[in-house]
């Protein structure tokens, strides 16, 4: 077997790993706060969970990264390698839940996707459509490095990534803090400090807009960086 398959191999084992990981945890917490099955609006999470739940995802992030920068070698192989470990984590959480829990429903059904620094919501889909950007360009780089290429990202490349990526992560805070803002109840997101539990601002919250204008944009900026990176390395 050669090298970088090997190594895409257990990258992508790991990853499913992980993803069941993070599916089991889900799947306690929604026997908790969810008994009858996980929907809209979302039910206030004691503090101390709260507080571990922040920690755990955190804690994925930084496993994710030191996987990619264990298994690359060098920066922009230990970059795509925590991007596609992250992709086939996320892809697979969605398929394991939907094994042992039956959900979601649809692509389209609406999910909490993260917590950091406040809780992103949008339809599955949404994330799966981004993580196979990050298949595509992991993929690339190991295309044209096993060419024998010097493979980098350009400034442009990476400026591109940067607003791409930061359009989406709006698109995916977008409806939450437009609730919030619109909101009389005068409370304030949950943070570390708080001694409200997690979710309890939003007790009325149920998401009806997700901002595919805004994703469809970041979405396009982000695959145009990675068509700006292939034709410049196809040359």
């Amino acid at each position: 077997m050669r090298p970088i398959v090997k190594t895409l191999f257990w990258l992508t084992a790991f990853s499913i790993a992980m993803g069941f990981l993070e599916t089991a945890v889900v799947v306690y917490l929604r026997k908790l706060y969810y008994p009858a099955g996980f929907d809209f609006p979302l039910v206030p999470v004691s503090n101390d969970i709260a507080v571990t739940e922040f920690f755990r995802e955190l804690a994925t992030i930084i496993m994710l990264v030191g996987v990619g920068i264990f298994a690359g070698r060098n920066g922009i192989q230990r970059f795509v390698f925590f991007l596609f470990s992250f992709a086939i984590w996320d892809i697979f959480y969605y398929i394991f839940l939907k094994i042992l829990l039956d959900w979601p429903e649809s692509l389209f059904t609406w999910d909490i996707l993260f917590l950091i620094p406040v809780p992103w919501v949008g339809p599955v889909i949404a994330p799966c459509l981004l993580a196979l950007s990050m298949i595509i360009l992991t993929l690339l780089v190991v295309y044209f490095q096993e060419k024998g290429r010097y493979v980098h990202l350009s400034f442009m490349e990476i400026l591109l990534l940067i607003m791409g990526s930061l359009t989406v992560i709006l698109s995916f805070v977008w409806d939450y803090v437009m609730y919030l803002s619109k909101s009389d109840s005068g409370q304030q997101i949950w943070t570390l400090n708080s001694k409200a539990g997690m979710f309890e601002e939003v007790q009325q919250y149920v998401p009806e807009t997700f901002n595919w204008p805004l994703f469809g944009i970041g979405q396009g900026i982000i695959l145009l960086a990675i068509v700006v990176f292939y034709n410049r390395n196809k040359k």
